[in-house]
């Protein structure tokens, strides 16, 4: 797989590889980057690409501009979208395949927040294992408001991430919270200056540039397997990925680096 392998299927969905990291970026800046049905198509295409690159450590999402991340559903499809019963089925099966590809990616996926973070949005930050946001950035969950109905799994992503106290005030009022709620909340990890989003990101892809992709990986498996109910958890396979951990070259390579005293190469194998 070449540098020019990665080719985004629509223009309003933008694609780039810089080093280990895969950027996803968001491109509808005349609607504040609401997703259109071609954006929610754009990404388990885009991804399914990545999670065979040994390339990728790691994921972006980004929103173009610097008013907003994603500002909810582009609206202008929604009386040709949503007009009949069957419209809305397909937009829902459409949006739900993208949040799911997002969510089950082996690989640790980031949301860059800026500005505007709107209903799937949301939706799509918390897909991501990772969240940080600048400090003008605002978050709301408008269904409430506008009679929609939300989709169980984007539900349950968001209760295990905030609680379900938190979930019903955002849900009941419909209410708009500012970064620093939004941190307190859970729902976003970091909060910096706008001027100090770039850095922070490098803080992330750097690590994950340098840190054991094995390890990183089984990490977030186990912490998948988890959170699901007991009946489901799967204890084996994730004694095996534990395994696989302390097998792998990588850990030689951590181990031979420790006693040497230098910073480990880590290869993913």
């Amino acid at each position: 797989m070449d540098e020019n392998t990665y080719r985004s299927p629509t223009e309003r969905v933008e694609v780039w590889l810089d080093a280990s990291t895969l950027h996803i970026r968001f491109n509808n800046p005349a609607r504040l980057n609401a997703l259109s049905i071609d954006m929610w198509e754009a990404v388990p295409v885009l991804l399914a690409q990545a999670e065979g690159d040994d390339r990728v450590r790691m994921v972006v999402f980004s929103g173009a501009g610097e008013k907003a991340f994603v500002s909810g559903a582009d609206i202008s499809q929604f009386e040709d979208m949503r007009a009949a019963r069957e419209a809305v089925a397909r937009y829902e099966i459409i949006a739900e395949a993208a949040l799911t590809a997002i969510y089950r990616f082996s690989k640790p996926t980031l949301a860059c927040i800026r500005g505007f973070c709107v209903g799937g949005g949301i939706n799509v930050s918390i897909s991501c294992d990772l969240r940080i946001a600048s400090s003008d950035s605002v978050f709301f969950i408008p269904a409430a408001r506008l009679g929609l109905g939300y989709r169980h799994s984007a539900m349950k992503i968001l209760v295990d991430l905030i609680g379900p106290g938190a979930a019903k005030d955002l849900f009941f009022t419909a209410r708009k919270i500012d970064a620093d709620e939004a941190r307190s909340l859970g729902l976003v990890n970091r909060v910096c200056p706008p001027d100090a989003l770039a850095a922070l990101l490098s803080e992330y892809t750097t690590a994950l540039a340098v840190n054991a992709p094995l390890t990183v990986r089984a990490a977030k498996a186990v912490i998948g397997e988890i959170l699901k109910p007991a009946p489901d958890f799967d204890a084996e396979m994730c004694q095996s990925l534990i395994r696989g951990c302390f097998e792998s070259e990588d850990y030689a390579e951590g181990r031979r680096a420790f006693m040497e005293k230098r910073k480990p190469v880590f290869a993913g194998k």
